[in-house]
């Protein structure tokens, strides 16, 4: 929190290499880039859905809890929903690609997960 404000400020400015994605803790991440999110992500890299409706055909995951998935997903930059021709929500994985980066700290209000991307 404390990065984003200061780059927003114009006090910060990111290395071109430095993580894109930042999670609250260790277990945020596992949450976001679980097993089962990794094979949707994989899912959509490959077959392209056109929409939500065609993933989960895909995917065999229901709906309401794809829209919920991938909105996290979209969040943190993982996957884009855009707007289709038709006027569906189509999904598109944006990070494929993860290197995860920790360290403990001292003061319960430091820790935090980084994810390049």
């Amino acid at each position: 929190m404390k990065r984003t404000i200061a780059i927003a400020k114009g006090e910060y400015k990111p290395r071109k290499n430095e993580p894109k994605v930042w999670f609250e803790s260790v277990q945020s991440m596992a949450q976001v880039l679980s097993s089962e999110n990794q094979e949707l992500l994989r899912i959509i890299a490959e077959h392209k859905p056109r929409s939500i409706t065609e993933l989960e055909q895909i995917s065999n995951r229901k709906k309401s809890n794809l829209s919920r998935t991938l909105k996290s997903l979209e969040k943190y930059n993982i996957v884009e929903l855009c707007k289709g021709e038709n006027g569906a929500v189509e999904p598109k994985v944006k990070a494929t690609d993860f290197k995860v980066e920790f360290g403990l700290h001292y003061s319960h209000h430091d820790s935090s997960v980084a994810v390049a991307v």
